[in-house]
């Protein structure tokens, strides 16, 4: 099952010939090409291997996370059956993908970042106070957009049991590869009660209720403590409190103690472009997750409350 693969199941480095990479590499390109949800699946595949990410050469931070979505994609697609291992040697998915893992400029990451150079919309300079029923119309008809938001959407269907790891990824390859205008326009708007409209596709482009709603939910605390214990999400975490939360980071840094003595008031939120880029690069991580302060020991309240001030507060931006 997708929870109980521990092995390695990259491609065997040592075992696989270079005839079965060539093989491998032509059914990615049937994957991204088949209008069967594959290419929703690779995508995923992309994020959490980090094979996009340029200058990483295909090295996965998340190896667990990495192996299960590898094996997802082969159980799924069973074409892919042959393109990962289940032996304790020395696999690498540059294997899977051949020459382009050292080029690192043949990626998902960029094709899509040249397409996105097509669109109308990275044209637009941002406006504040979009409705969210509004920059969905305008995402849905422009050809670009509207592939992105297809595939992200396979992926975080309501209609099918909701992952949110996958969900999650899905999300964060959606955002992170569009222009920065286009995920402002969409990561801020809003909608004006009671527009029902509005409010499905506020919840659409912001990945509800898969990617960010947990039952129950969990508290804000340990929200930052299971934040802290993947190393995608400490990196975008710490980003996130340089960038927009200087004042908490400066004088507190990592001491708990300390930070219970900040009330919300007190934590001024830098709100420049380079916040925005952060916060937006949270998106489709843990920290995006609905958290909650409720039953919480007396003690704890204060650094939740200003926790989730700073994780889920919209004053920062507004």
């Amino acid at each position: 099952s997708l929870y109980s693969v521990f092995t390695v199941l990259f491609m065997c480095f040592t075992s696989i010939s270079t005839a079965q990479t060539t093989d491998c590499l032509h059914l990615r390109e049937q994957c991204i090409n088949a209008a069967n949800g594959c290419e929703s699946v690779w995508n995923v595949v992309e994020d959490i291997c980090n094979i996009s990410v340029l200058g990483n050469r295909c090295k996965a931070e998340d190896v667990i996370g990495c192996n299960r979505i590898i094996q997802v994609l082969a159980d799924e697609y069973p074409e892919f059956k042959n393109c990962v291992c289940t032996t304790d040697d020395f696999c690498s998915i540059t294997t899977l993908l051949g020459k382009q893992c050292s080029i690192n400029k043949d990626n998902i990451s960029t094709e899509t970042k040249l397409q996105w150079n097509l669109s109308a919309l990275s044209k637009q300079a941002y406006t504040a106070n979009r409705t969210c029923l509004d920059v969905n119309k305008e995402c849905v008809e422009d050809e670009v957009c509207n592939k992105q938001l297809s595939l992200y959407l396979k992926v975080c269907s309501v209609n099918k049991k909701c992952n949110m790891e996958e969900c999650q990824a899905a999300i964060r390859f959606f955002y992170q590869n569009m222009p920065f205008e286009v995920a402002q326009m969409m990561t801020f708007c809003d909608c004006i009660q009671p527009d029902e409209s509005c409010h499905r596709a506020k919840e659409l482009l912001h990945g509800k209720p898969c990617a960010v709603t947990a039952v129950p939910p969990p508290s804000c605390l340990n929200v930052i403590h299971m934040c802290e214990e993947n190393e995608l999400c400490r990196k975008k975490y710490t980003n996130f409190r340089s960038k927009c939360w200087r004042h908490v980071t400066k004088k507190c840094y990592d001491d708990e103690a300390c930070l219970e003595t900040l009330i919300k008031d007190d934590v001024p939120c830098s709100a420049n472009a380079d916040c925005k880029a952060a916060y937006i690069s949270n998106w489709g991580t843990m920290l995006r997750v609905e958290c909650t302060c409720q039953n919480l020991p007396t003690a704890e309240q204060p650094l939740c409350e200003l926790l989730h001030h700073m994780l889920h507060s919209k004053s920062c931006f507004s």
